[in-house]
């Protein structure tokens, strides 16, 4: 009257190891879930109860105790219910396994009223789990998607009925397809060369792109800051096998699935968007803005309309490349090391008002107000900061010729390779050196020591204003 089934539960990208016991004593008909279940796992009851009877099992009149162990990790979510169902039924005797043993597989999913099984998030990383510990995962047929990112095959179980008749040796499940290789990168919708002049604020995106680095642009509107922006991902590398399946993790765990592929995140949230969207968080832990944007771009478009407190929130994100969210029994922990792109018009009103004094009418106040939106230790984090001017009229009436696509080409060959040179330096981009590894690859002449000594004391440079100098010069070197 016992039975012990394997599933995952999920904590950050973590998938910890649940065990599911299942006890039938004798007494009054009760069904109990303990093991520090949350609401919607104490409402599997009654969906497993209803996918039973519709299955044509029998649902035992006695006193039904389940048991999630280990109890101190919290349980979230329907993905318990399928588990469930089959360790009563293994329990009960009414599933008999034949050359099929249960401890070989971990199950996940939940179950519909009439039996069948229902999508859940989060399910790639109960696969990785759960392929790691040498078991057979099986998950809902419609979480295919999941499953074929997965070089090892996964089975799919479309009803439960279908998935005892598998464990009773009559039927075989469907497995997932093996990944299609994805290309390496789509074509580019979004290029570059459609941008007329700019030629600075082009040689700054394409300096960060090369090593990493954040970067503010500061211009009236309509300069083009948006659109270089969302152009940024064309000059990136490609990610990386291990990076995609991280990325593609992150979005299965907030409930999206991504198209296959090797391109980076762009992630553009709204002005109006709160600390717990950018941050992530929740009753459950979801991951935010800054998570789904790992490996990827974060750019914030008018960034001192943001909420305060959201913006200072990115301050330790930016440098450690990871967020974690405490609860008061635990701590989720989600990758954030994204490239941050930020935009902001010079005023309140938008206009430059250094060069139109006559139309600004905007008081001193207002602009210093305004700049005092952004701290100093969040624009101190912030590695490249460059003036986006409006563009001569020839400019932007000037047609896009092949020259222009050229030079595009030529840009993101010449990323590239100050990219891998990098990467073969110190194993990640410039901007991630650590302060050792600055000192060490940032190496200054004593002329150079005195000019940057020079410049600290003049502009009150911080130490951390002085690594970051070092990390963009070492880029652009």
């Amino acid at each position: 009257m016992l039975s012990i089934i394997y599933s995952r539960s999920q904590l950050g990208i973590q998938a910890p190891l649940v065990t599911i016991e299942a006890h039938l004593s004798s007494g009054l008909p009760r069904f109990t879930i303990v093991g520090l279940p949350e609401t919607v796992v104490r409402e599997s009851k009654d969906r497993v109860r209803s996918a039973l009877l519709n299955c044509h099992f029998q649902f035992p009149q006695s006193r039904i105790t389940i048991n999630l162990a280990p109890a101190d990790i919290p349980k979230g979510g329907s993905r318990f219910d399928l588990p469930i169902a089959i360790a009563i039924l293994s329990a009960s005797g009414q599933l008999k396994t034949q050359g099929t043993r249960l401890e070989d597989h971990e199950f996940v999913g939940e179950l519909a009223l009439n039996g069948h099984t229902r999508k859940i998030p989060g399910v790639l990383t109960a696969i990785v789990a759960g392929q790691k510990s040498g078991r057979v995962p099986i998950i809902p047929a419609a979480n295919a998607a999941d499953a074929a990112l997965i070089q090892q095959p996964v089975l799919l179980a479309r009803h439960l009925g279908e998935l005892v008749g598998y464990l009773a040796g009559k039927l075989e499940l469907a497995c997932s397809s093996p990944p299609k290789k994805p290309a390496q990168r789509r074509p580019i919708s979004r290029s570059l060369a459609e941008i007329r002049g700019q030629l600075s604020a082009k040689r700054a995106l394409c300096i960060a792109a090369a090593g990493g680095h954040s970067l503010l642009m500061t211009g009236p509107p309509g300069t083009g800051k948006t659109m270089l922006a969302e152009r940024l991902p064309n000059l990136l590398p490609p990610l990386t096998e291990k990076d995609r399946l991280l990325v593609h993790a992150i979005y299965s765990v907030a409930g999206n699935v991504r198209e296959p592929g090797f391109d980076r995140p762009f992630r553009a949230p709204h002005h109006t968007s709160s600390s717990t969207a950018l941050i992530g968080g929740g009753h459950i832990p979801m991951p935010g803005e800054i998570s789904l944007a790992h490996s990827g771009v974060l750019f914030l478009d008018e960034l001192p309309e943001f909420n305060r407190r959201a913006l200072e929130a990115l301050r330790e994100p930016l440098e450690s490349g990871r967020v974690e969210i405490a609860r008061a029994n635990y701590k989720v922990e989600f990758p954030a090391r994204f490239q941050l792109i930020a935009a902001m018009n010079p005023c309140p009103v938008g206009r430059n008002c250094k060069t139109d004094t006559e139309d600004c009418v905007c008081s001193l106040e207002k602009q210093r107000r305004y700049a005092a939106r952004l701290s100093q230790p969040l624009l101190d984090r912030i590695d490249l900061r460059i003036a986006v001017e409006t563009p001569p009229a020839e400019d932007m009436l000037r047609k896009m010729s092949d020259g222009d696509r050229n030079s595009e080409k030529a840009l993101r060959e010449k990323v590239l390779l100050a990219r891998k040179r990098a990467l073969k330096r110190r194993g990640r981009p410039n901007q991630e050196l650590s302060v050792g590894d600055t000192q060490a690859d940032c190496r200054l002449m004593p002329e150079d020591e005195v000019l940057m000594a020079t410049a600290a004391r003049r502009f009150g440079l911080s130490v951390r204003a002085c690594h970051k100098t070092l990390r963009v010069a070492r880029t652009i070197a």
